[in-house]
């Protein structure tokens, strides 16, 4: 992957892995020198998709480098960084240099998510020569709603986000397919990790099983929403599943490799942060560009851009709250969240509902 620490000093590279990672105490010390902490999971080959492109000031010094890089939708996030080392959410949130150890990730059962689990049904959904877990929520027979999960997992702000659809009136079915199999990311080297090993393409045949689930289950209409990475994932299912009958995407568009937006086939509607800075995935220029490619495809859409908000901005509980802080992310906008969450309520009651 390209990150900043290849357009940097390893100086720079030990100091800003240290800084974000780097043991404060005796006890942590001892934690991370355990034998079980240093079981790192091993790196999975790259897959479908492509990643965010740097600035122009720094396009130049990676571009080599990139070009060596199979193609990959797990890199959609990762080369931000390049454009500017001073950035402390970029470099906070992107910046593990390759030789690093990885971080084992811990199942769902071993993180906060669990603690939200009460309200929802586990669900196992083959498809083809696999099968994995999903969650779901809601009235038996209402519109269906599949919910894609932050570079994060299935953690307790997805869920928080399901519980949501759920409880709006007059009732939606909200089903989280895990797609990283019970693994969850506690930190941001934990997540890229999983996200680099994200096999997309699969990603979107989960995504097509959890609709015709819905649908045998007792939803008539069956929707996609997402948020960042599930937000890409939800705009390529509007073009390569057939069955969705819309799609509500918060700040993530898809590679071109994986999903072209112009040939989506059921309504989008989209929803950006102003202050977004991951360049080509989800800035206001990325928001434009789907918005000029959802134009050409013909479907209805919309594509929303928010005053003075970032990334992740719907993410509201105050662990999300937290969370973003400790990423650089200051913005705190409750009403923001609010309207957009109307302008999803509309939207797929327009179509799931009528």
């Amino acid at each position: 992957m390209l990150r900043a620490g290849l357009l940097s000093g390893p100086e720079t590279r030990k100091s800003l892995l240290w800084a974000q990672f780097g043991p404060r105490s005796r006890e942590e010390r001892a934690h991370r020198r355990s034998p079980d902490r240093q079981k790192a999971t091993p790196r999975p080959p790259p897959l479908n998709g492509r990643s965010l492109g740097p600035s122009p000031a720094t396009r130049s010094r990676g571009s080599m480098l990139a070009a060596a890089l199979s193609s990959s939708s797990s890199r959609i996030f990762s080369r931000t960084i390049a454009k500017s080392t001073s950035s402390s959410l970029s470099a906070s949130f992107f910046s593990s240099p390759r030789s690093a150890p990885r971080l084992a990730t811990r199942s769902m059962a071993d993180s906060a998510a669990a603690a939200v689990a009460a309200p929802f049904t586990k669900v196992r959904i083959q498809r083809e020569d696999t099968a994995f877990d999903a969650y779901v929520v809601g009235k038996d027979n209402a519109p269906g709603i599949v919910v894609l999960q932050e570079w994060w997992g299935v953690d307790f702000e997805i869920k928080n986000h399901a519980l949501k659809i759920s409880q709006m009136d007059p009732g939606f079915k909200a089903l989280i397919p895990d797609l990283y199999r019970g693994k969850v990311g506690l930190d941001v080297a934990e997540a890229q990790h999983l996200m680099d090993g994200l096999d997309w393409a699969g990603a979107v045949k989960d995504i097509g099983a959890s609709v015709n689930w819905l649908k045998a289950n007792g939803s008539k209409k069956v929707g996609v929403t997402g948020f960042c990475m599930g937000g890409a994932l939800s705009i390529a299912s509007s073009v390569l599943v057939p069955e969705v009958d819309c799609v509500v995407a918060f700040y993530g568009v898809p590679s071109s490799e994986l999903a072209d937006p112009a040939k989506a086939k059921a309504p989008v509607q989209a929803h950006f942060g102003e202050l977004d800075n991951f360049v080509g995935f989800s800035d206001v220029a990325a928001a434009k560009a789907l918005e000029e490619k959802l134009k050409a495809s013909g479907v209805p859409h919309e594509v929303h851009i928010y005053p003075g908000n970032a990334h992740a901005f719907m993410n509201r509980s105050p662990d999300g709250v937290k969370r973003r802080k400790n990423m650089g992310m200051e913005d705190d906008n409750e009403a923001s969240a609010e309207l957009a969450w109307s302008r999803f309520k509309l939207w797929m009651s327009r179509y799931l509902l009528l």
